[in-house]
């Protein structure tokens, strides 16, 4: 348990507590930050409370008893609904704010693992329901010092992976052999297990229009050859197959011959300036220890390319939190798909991302970056200039 760390955080957030529930394993968020695994299946409804000071307690249902038995501090036990609602009540009582895996409007979806009806009821014991949105990052999204060494390795292993992959595929024309999408990805995956790295899925290998989905991947139901004259798309990423690891996350494109069209030279530029301009954005703020939240990091790209009169064609988020899962519990640069409030905190890392979807092709221009202390950093390698495969 880590109940010193979390007591710590709240005193910071100006919080009386952080009120812990679940059913059925619906928070599991609840269980990584208590560093709690339930001995069974959690059929009844628990609450776990962590004041901002003083001793954690608990409330279980009498039909599984046992249930918080491995966590610290006294614990009620109710079987009626009524003995429910009054226990609750006790449990809270003296608090006017706390936090709950809530979050308003579902701004935060990856945090809103609390129903309504749960708020509802907290909120009928005449306490006032806060997001946990930032606590959230504390215990869930930043590395340590080992955890930052794995992903520089990563970083390594993937960009000579994806350097290969464009080699592979301009030796392919060169030589006539015919090369699929498919095919391409098949190399990076085998790049990967070769490297010792692991992936839970992907990557995405696409060409031309299919470039323009940013979440396309190739099958072997459906995938595209590559031709002379096409743009390639190459989004990978993948960790050391390692228990800790975080991942490393890129995206390049090049074009398949020497003369790329001006439209994919001007596309490639306006991408790389809004990418850029989203990471100055972070390491001006991180240099003068301004606070800054997920959604300035947005709009930062997203201005870079409403000035080139390209914003309606990005329509995803500009980036998002980056540990052991590719898509972590971090601030996510988001002010589009979400109006993403939380702080860009010390330790955390994340992908810059932005991206220009036209009907005839796509460009992504993908970053890590890492934020330290007093400065913010790109992990791996910077394209600058859309690839010549020739």
């Amino acid at each position: 348990m880590r109940i010193d760390d979390i007591q710590r955080a709240l005193r910071e957030e100006g919080l009386d507590g952080w009120l812990f529930f679940d059913h059925h394993g619906r928070d599991p968020l609840a269980y990584r930050v208590l560093r709690f695994e339930p001995g069974r299946m959690v059929t009844r409804r628990w609450y776990y409370f962590v004041p901002a000071t003083g001793a954690p307690r608990g409330l279980a249902h009498k039909v599984e008893p046992k249930m918080l038995d491995a966590l610290p501090g006294e614990k009620t036990l109710y079987a009626g609904w009524q003995q429910q609602r009054y226990a609750l009540g006790e449990l809270l009582r003296g608090c006017k704010a706390i936090a709950m895996q809530y979050s308003p409007e579902c701004a935060v979806p990856y945090v809103a693992n609390v129903d309504a009806g749960t708020v509802e009821l907290v909120r009928s014991c005449g306490v006032e329901v806060r997001t946990s949105a930032d606590l959230i990052q504390y215990f869930e999204a930043r590395w340590t010092a080992e955890q930052y060494e794995s992903h520089k390795a990563a970083g390594v292993k993937v960009d000579a992976v994806r350097r290969a992959a464009f080699v592979k595929a301009a030796g392919c024309l060169a030589s006539g052999t015919r090369v699929t999408e498919l095919d391409i990805k098949q190399f990076v995956l085998d790049g990967f297990a070769a490297a010792g790295l692991f992936t839970d899925h992907g990557p995405i290998v696409a060409v031309n229009s299919n470039a323009s989905n940013p979440h396309y991947e190739p099958t072997a139901e459906r995938h595209t050859e590559i031709r002379k004259g096409d743009l390639l798309l190459i989004d990978l990423w993948a960790k050391l197959a390692r228990p800790g690891a975080v991942y490393y996350d890129i995206t390049w494109t090049g074009f398949m011959g020497a003369a790329p069209p001006d439209a994919m030279l001007n596309v490639f530029a306006a991408v790389a300036g809004a990418r850029d301009a989203a990471v100055e954005c972070v390491q001006a703020a991180a240099r003068q220890g301004r606070e800054l939240r997920g959604y300035e990091v947005d709009d930062a790209a997203r201005g870079h390319l409403q000035a080139t009169g390209l914003a309606e064609w990005f329509f995803h988020r500009t980036g998002h939190s980056i540990g052991e899962e590719v898509h972590g519990n971090g601030a996510n640069m988001d002010n589009y798909e979400t109006h993403d409030i939380r702080r860009v905190i010390p330790r955390t890392c994340f992908s810059v991302e932005p991206g220009v979807y036209l009907p005839e092709f796509g460009i992504r221009s993908e970053v890590n970056v890492y934020r330290a202390e007093s400065d913010a950093e790109v992990t791996g390698e910077i394209q600058r200039e859309l690839l010549r495969l020739v």
